[in-house]
């Protein structure tokens, strides 16, 4: 199955202002974005419809039930996964239209057993020691931004 210019993948995601935001981005730069497992909030609640402004209507989106599915649908495909528990920086890649950027939810981040499972693809944004970790949206736009970057080109 042919994937589209950039995916962005949640897994899990628990708090509709970031996925609002994080839509509204896909919106912006033409990325696919898929909403994976159970969600801590409802498609239809306000805060993720508000978040998103008006751009519902230029973003595509798809909810699947688990990320082996999404994985099986596009085997010919790269993922990568964003975590704070690698030490190889998400700019060290070099990314290819399609590419699927992999996030964890807000409160836990990725499972520990896919990391393990797929821990080549791993990828992190740097931070300082003692810091936990950077707001969802805001990784999201960076780790989406650098493979835009490295397009150099946005789709029609």
């Amino acid at each position: 199955m042919k994937s589209n210019f950039l995916n962005i993948v949640l897994y899990e995601p628990e708090i509709p202002q970031n996925t609002g935001n994080i839509a509204r981005l896909c919106a912006c730069i033409g990325a696919k974005l898929y909403l994976i497992g159970r969600l801590g909030f409802s498609i239809t609640d306000k805060h993720l419809k508000r978040a998103g402004l008006d751009y519902w209507d230029k973003l595509e989106t798809e909810h699947i039930e688990s990320l082996d599915i999404l994985q099986q649908q596009y085997s010919d495909s790269n993922f990568y996964y964003f975590t704070t528990k690698t030490k190889q920086k998400y700019t060290a890649v070099e990314y290819k239209l399609g590419d699927f950027l992999v996030f964890g939810p807000e409160t836990r981040g990725l499972p520990e057993n896919l990391l393990n499972k797929f821990n080549e693809n791993c990828v992190t944004i740097p931070m300082r020691e003692n810091t936990r970790s950077l707001n969802l949206a805001n990784s999201v736009a960076i780790g989406a931004y650098e493979a835009v970057r490295q397009f150099d080109k946005l789709p029609e």
